[in-house]
């Protein structure tokens, strides 16, 4: 992520979008989805991380 991208007002709400390219296994495999499913349940549970919607 780029180090532009700064959350400076802790209340907002922000939408954030990236693109992939040539990570296709990344959507696929259900091993490497559940590590990005994981990674995001640990970030709402131990760093506050809050997300409305998100999909893969």
């Amino acid at each position: 992520m780029s180090t532009s991208y700064k959350l400076r007002n802790p209340e907002g709400l922000y939408f954030i979008s990236f693109g992939t390219v040539h990570w296709i296994d990344l959507f696929t495999r259900p091993t490497y989805n559940n590590i990005l499913v994981e990674s995001l349940r640990h970030c709402q549970e131990n760093t506050g991380l809050e997300t409305l919607r998100w999909c893969l």
